[in-house]
């Protein structure tokens, strides 16, 4: 119920035009590309001994990356916090435990997409600091 209600928000967010949300659209294409150039882009620097200029372009791959990342926390955390509030509205959650569960599971979707944000950050902290030759 709790994530039926979520992709509900989500519906929301595009009758609404939730700026986030339109960003996060309008930015998938590039996001796709820098996904797949980021796993090639170490193999091509590896044959063509091209190692600095497969740097830069990795930190700039994860950086696109990170921002959609980023761009993403927003639209996620509205989509789950109008669920809730939709929910209770409702009244479809008819006792303190189905109030808990459904936050638990929105607040547990919702914190896979702070991970990403971390994994993503970081490997852009990882191969910058490659780039800027402190590897300690």
């Amino acid at each position: 119920m709790g994530v039926a209600a979520h992709e509900c928000g989500h519906a929301l967010q595009h009758q609404q035009a939730y700026a986030p949300l339109t960003w996060r659209m309008a930015s998938t294409g590039l996001v796709g590309f820098a996904s797949q150039a980021v796993y090639i882009l170490p193999i091509i620097g590896w044959f063509t001994h091209l190692l600095a200029p497969m740097l830069i372009l990795l930190c700039f791959g994860w950086a696109i990356i990170m921002l959609f990342n980023l761009i993403t926390l927003p639209v996620e955390f509205d989509a789950s916090a109008r669920a809730k509030r939709v929910l209770a509205e409702m009244g479809l959650m008819r006792t303190q435990e189905e109030t808990q569960a459904v936050s638990g599971v929105l607040d547990a979707a919702a914190f896979t997409y702070v991970a990403a944000f971390i994994t993503s950050l970081s490997y852009l902290l990882y191969y910058f600091l490659i780039m800027s030759g402190r590897r300690n």
